[in-house]
């Protein structure tokens, strides 16, 4: 592409890469990065209203802080992808490691393939799509945002949920701890749809679940180990 910054991985020092990316940001210029080989901590902390381009596959805390660049991500990503992201748009196009999209504040990760265990685990905002299967215990603790899986939800989801969502499409093996399963209003599917009609994946046949806390652990009495162990 004209006016593109390549950027090569390898064998280099990972900071002397991110630096290098921090220089292709400040001149404005869309990057892509090649040979990853899979390393991680790349692309930590980017500025807004920049692209990046990751060929291949990326390792762990790839976007990590993520605070409002467009990163595309040709095939998988390791663990902790976009972890603590404060805004911007991530996408994979292939299966993202445990953990995507941890602790993130508002943006949006679109994982076109599956995620392993505890996707959006304490998120605080934004949203995590995910084409395929949700792995373990997604949902761990998310305070606010939605996870939107059209490929189902493995076991224990939706976890000691706070005031997050999690949305699943397809079968769920089992529910977490002090999970509810609500009927979602016209209104709030339409809130969703609008979600996924950018990504090209709005389809308004879809049977919804919409798993919310059932906020009973919100109210947990530690001196009442009893009623916990009930829930």
């Amino acid at each position: 592409m004209k006016n593109e910054t390549v950027i090569e991985v390898g064998d280099r020092h990972i900071r002397e890469v991110n630096e290098d990316l921090q220089k292709a940001c400040l001149a404005g210029l869309p990057s892509r990065v090649v040979n990853t080989l899979s390393r991680h901590n790349l692309g930590i902390g980017l500025p807004p209203n920049v692209t990046m381009h990751f060929e291949g596959s990326v390792g762990y805390y790839c976007g990590g802080l993520n605070t409002g660049a467009t990163i595309t991500i040709e095939r998988n990503a390791g663990w902790a992808l976009g972890e603590g992201m404060a805004g911007g748009h991530i996408t994979v196009g292939g299966y993202a490691g445990m953990s995507a999209g941890a602790a993130m504040i508002d943006g949006t990760i679109h994982i076109k393939g599956d995620t392993g265990p505890r996707c959006g685990v304490a998120m605080k905002g934004g949203n995590i799509v995910v084409e395929g299967k949700i792995g373990y215990q997604s949902g761990f603790m998310a305070h606010a945002g939605k996870i939107i899986a059209l490929g189902g939800a493995g076991a224990s989801c939706a976890d000691a949920l706070w005031e997050g969502e999690v949305w699943v499409a397809g079968e769920i093996e089992s529910l977490g701890v002090d999970v509810n399963v609500v009927e979602p209003t016209a209104e709030e599917v339409a809130e969703v749809d609008l979600i996924l009609d950018p990504l090209g994946l709005k389809d308004t046949s879809r049977e919804w679940r919409k798993l919310v806390s059932g906020q009973r652990l919100w109210y947990f009495e530690s001196r009442d180990a009893n009623a916990w162990l009930m829930i």
